[in-house]
């Protein structure tokens, strides 16, 4: 599987390029087909980065991650 590096993530938060990716326990998502990431943002949280820390104050489990193909790991 691919590493990718903090600096490699955060091109990915819909705003620099097309892809909108986020990261959870190490692993990078593609969140790009969510509507809910619409322009790199749901709700408080920004897409290009690491948001393993940020998932216990949303409203649902890990396992909404299950709904996205796993690009990569971070480095």
């Amino acid at each position: 599987m691919k590493e990718y590096t903090r600096a490699q993530l955060a091109l990915r938060n819909g705003q620099d390029r097309e892809e909108i990716w986020c990261a959870y326990q190490g692993l990078i998502y593609d969140v790009s087909p969510s509507r809910l990431w619409k322009n790199g943002k749901h709700y408080e949280h920004w897409a290009g980065q690491d948001l393993t820390q940020e998932l216990s104050a949303a409203p649902h489990t890990d396992g909404v991650f299950s709904r996205f193909i796993i690009i990569g790991k971070l480095k």
